[in-house]
């Protein structure tokens, strides 16, 4: 048993990561019976139930309910891929045919990683265009689905206009990552026009599309996943798609310019979370992972209890934010910096990072006239 799986306080956890280790591997494993109900939970909070039930559906002890909720569970994420594919060539067919070039993030093109396809469920596209481009790639989405449902604004400083097409939610990226501080948001511009510049084609389900170069997806797919450990917590299904762009992608890789990147934004002791735990966790082979370090181990076990404790999600302070202009911003920079205080137990290098974010981010608001800011 792996050494983070020991130190996890309820049994049903090291049961869980057991089962998603042996998933992503091809590895036999018994599913224990004993622990079927709190196991379809945490399949269904982590997201990882298509991942690990055709993993176990062929042993005869499992519980005839529990079995019907598997086969349930694989079948919708068959469907909902089918769906979402349609969707995907009918969306990218026409921003082509404008004259506009997208870029796949995660979904489909994550899915090809994995031991088939179907293991890794997804439920919306995201559709890289860029700043330039993004206005009209918002106006041809409303065109190609003009009885789509339209919940975001086509705002110049949101990261993407969302819209429901048939179902299948659609997100135009006009920026692939969303940072606060200014500096990190100059640098990581550089990284997202290097790697969408270097996209690379990949064919999936007879639709050839354009995926980040595969030094900057690993970023991305990193940064995607910490940005919900920021926020409402992240999900183990997260964690497996890194491990699988390391697994097969480790060759590719710069690890000397991601290091640099990692660096840059104050994120190389958290990448190390996140390799401590994959390779401790999730079984990814030590000569797969890069920057790896046992160093952090505490921290990690830390992180990764929380993360399937359900206890991830950012302070939020009882009551409604002031009125007022000035006790609002106060308010909410409280929250921020609270929200660091919980960060730094497991990153303390970036939970320092977060509180200069603050400052800054907070004087701009303050003080900018631009009404975005309000």
């Amino acid at each position: 048993m792996s050494i983070i799986c020991c130190t996890f306080a309820a049994a049903k956890v090291c049961e869980y990561l057991q089962l998603v280790k042996a998933a992503l591997w091809g590895e036999p494993i018994v599913w224990p019976e004993e622990q079927t109900e709190s196991l379809l939970l945490l399949n269904a909070q982590q997201g990882t139930g298509a991942l690990v039930y055709p993993n176990v559906l062929g042993q005869e002890d499992i519980p005839a309910l529990a079995r019907a909720q598997m086969k349930s569970v694989c079948v919708n994420a068959l469907t909902e891929q089918v769906k979402l594919h349609h969707t995907l060539q009918q969306a990218w067919t026409a921003l082509l045919k404008a004259g506009i070039q997208p870029v796949l993030l995660k979904g489909a093109g994550l899915a090809a990683l994995y031991p088939s396809p179907e293991q890794r469920a997804y439920g919306d596209i995201d559709l890289f265009v860029g700043k330039e481009q993004y206005h009209p790639a918002c106006r041809v989405m409303r065109e190609t689905f003009p009885n789509a449902l339209k919940f975001d604004e086509e705002l110049d400083h949101y990261k993407h206009y969302n819209l429901i097409a048939d179902g299948v939610s659609i997100e135009i990226h006009r920026v692939s990552v969303g940072l606060q501080h200014p500096l990190d948001e100059k640098r990581y511009a550089q990284m997202e026009a290097f790697g969408m510049a270097a996209a690379e084609e990949k064919e999936i389900a007879g639709l050839k599309v354009l995926i980040p170069e595969a030094t900057f997806n690993a970023l991305f797919v990193f940064l995607h996943s910490w940005e919900h450990m920021l926020s409402q917590g992240a999900n183990v299904r997260q964690l497996c798609d890194l491990t699988m762009i390391l697994h097969h992608g480790k060759d590719a890789i710069n690890q000397l310019q991601l290091k640099r990147w990692l660096r840059s934004l104050h994120l190389l002791d958290v990448w190390q979370l996140y390799a401590y735990t994959m390779v401790n966790g999730l079984g990814l082979p030590r000569n797969d992972t890069l920057l790896y370090t046992d160093q952090v181990a505490e921290r990690a076990e830390r992180m990764m209890d929380d993360l399937l404790g359900g206890r991830m999600k950012a302070p939020n302070h009882k009551g409604a934010a002031p009125k007022g202009r000035f006790a609002r911003k106060l308010f909410t920079m409280r929250e921020r910096l609270a929200n660091a205080q919980r960060i730094a137990q497991y990153s303390p290098v970036y939970a320092r990072h977060m509180v200069v974010e603050t400052m800054i981010h907070g004087a701009l608001r303050l003080f900018a006239k631009d009404r975005r800011w309000e």
